[in-house]
């Protein structure tokens, strides 16, 4: 049997620099199996603006064919309202993984990743929202803990039918 070389994944705080690479990969990966936008057109608009900074995200890093880092992946990660009794919860609002770098465990590494740094920012719930045609988004939540909490039927309207927006959430206890 051939040895299988797989490369570590790293989940490090997006900062300033990434933000070419981060548009690139959003726009790489725009669907319609989890995306409610339009498809970006150019101009592209900036990806980090007044509502999404830098500090709101956690990026995945794998080495390229030259041993080199490069960006594999993101995940959103950020209070879902201001409100002071609501501070306990973090929601996921973006999770984006490139092509190369499917089925490498990248969007699971994230996903814990997520789930420690909320801890440390004291949080002890995980929500986000996922259109109800997306089902490999779906079964990974779920395997990761995840469970429906609701469902708007009919919610979205993409691509000639309504699509479902199912909301997910799990407890950050261990």
């Amino acid at each position: 049997m051939p040895e299988t070389h797989t490369h570590p994944v790293l989940v490090r705080p997006a900062v300033l620099s990434d933000e070419a690479a981060l548009g690139e990969l959003d726009r790489a990966t725009w669907s319609t199996l989890h995306a409610v936008t339009s498809r970006p057109q150019p101009p592209y608009e900036p990806f980090f603006d007044d509502r999404h900074r830098p500090e709101g995200f956690l990026v995945a890093e794998t080495e390229d064919a030259d041993g080199e880092p490069r960006l594999a992946g993101y995940i959103r990660l950020v209070p879902p309202t201001p409100l002071a009794c609501n501070t306990h919860v973090r929601q996921i609002q973006g999770l984006a993984v490139a092509d190369r770098a499917r089925g490498r465990g990248v969007a699971r590494t994230l996903l814990r990743a997520a789930f420690a740094a909320a801890r440390r920012d004291g949080a002890n719930r995980m929500t986000l929202r996922v259109l109800g045609h997306n089902t490999p988004a779906r079964a990974l939540y779920e395997s990761e803990g995840f469970v429906v909490e609701g469902v708007l039927p009919g919610e979205f309207f993409l691509d000639g039918r309504y699509v479902d927006d199912v909301m997910m959430g799990r407890s950050l206890a261990l």
